[in-house]
């Protein structure tokens, strides 16, 4: 999942070394914490936040499949 994300988000970004990609894992839910740079933060989010709303849905079907509930959270 975390390569997803990271994969995801080099594709969208013009520094793709500065995506940083961190795992809070619970029981039943794993939180990813999505790091750009400053200027990058809004590829990422895209307009009216639909990429990210994107990538939240990729995410969520991809973690049913594990049967775990996956949460992205998109930090500066």
């Amino acid at each position: 999942m975390k390569t997803l994300i990271e994969m995801m988000a080099k594709a969208l970004v013009d520094m793709p070394d500065e995506v940083k990609v961190s795992e809070v894992e619970g029981k039943r839910t794993t939180v990813y914490e999505l790091r750009v740079s400053s200027g990058d933060l809004g590829k990422v989010i895209g307009k009216q936040g639909k990429t990210a709303r994107a990538m939240r849905t990729i995410l969520g079907a991809a973690g049913t499949k594990l049967n775990k509930r996956c949460v992205l959270e998109i930090l500066e």
